[in-house]
């Protein structure tokens, strides 16, 4: 192979569209916009306008409410900490906060807080100081000998 035989694969490369170039072209007089209308002209911004009918997302009922202040918070299963102290990521003799969670890479960050729900099954004895745990969750850690402490205003559910 020579440097003047190299080329791209077939398919990997397009040519980019010449609009308005000539009749020759096949993209030209119009361009590909058909004839007359708001649609062949420039500055088109038309998504969801029904010509004047009151539009589906108007018609439509709206209902709920969302907080606009509402706290969000990191979710972290009781399994994947048993998994990274199954894998040396976590020392499960010293107290496990918020801090060390992000640290080690059980979550990637804190939010308004990290709450602890109860999907997998912890074998080792845990001590846990989050912003939030489930009822499930604080059971499945006292039961296998560990504390679970809630850490702030909002009570485990």
């Amino acid at each position: 192979m020579k440097l003047h035989e190299l080329r791209d694969n077939d398919g990997a490369t397009k040519k980019r569209k010449r609009v308005g170039r000539g009749p020759g072209s096949g993209m030209g007089k119009t361009g590909g916009r058909g004839i007359k209308g708001q649609k062949s002209r420039s500055g088109v911004a038309i998504a969801g306008y029904e010509g004047g009918q009151m539009p589906l997302y108007q018609r439509l009922p709206k209902r709920g409410f969302n907080k606009p202040n509402r706290k969000k918070f990191a979710v972290v299963n009781l399994g994947l900490i048993q998994k990274f102290v199954d894998a040396k990521k976590l020392d499960a003799k010293k107290a496990i906060t918020e801090d060390v969670l992000v640290e080690s890479g059980v979550v990637r960050r804190k939010l308004d807080g990290i709450r602890v729900l109860a999907k997998g099954d912890v074998s080792a004895k845990l001590t846990l100081e989050v912003t939030g745990a489930s009822k499930a969750a604080v059971e499945a850690v006292e039961k296998a000998g560990g504390k679970l402490t809630v850490t702030s205003a909002q009570a485990a559910e």
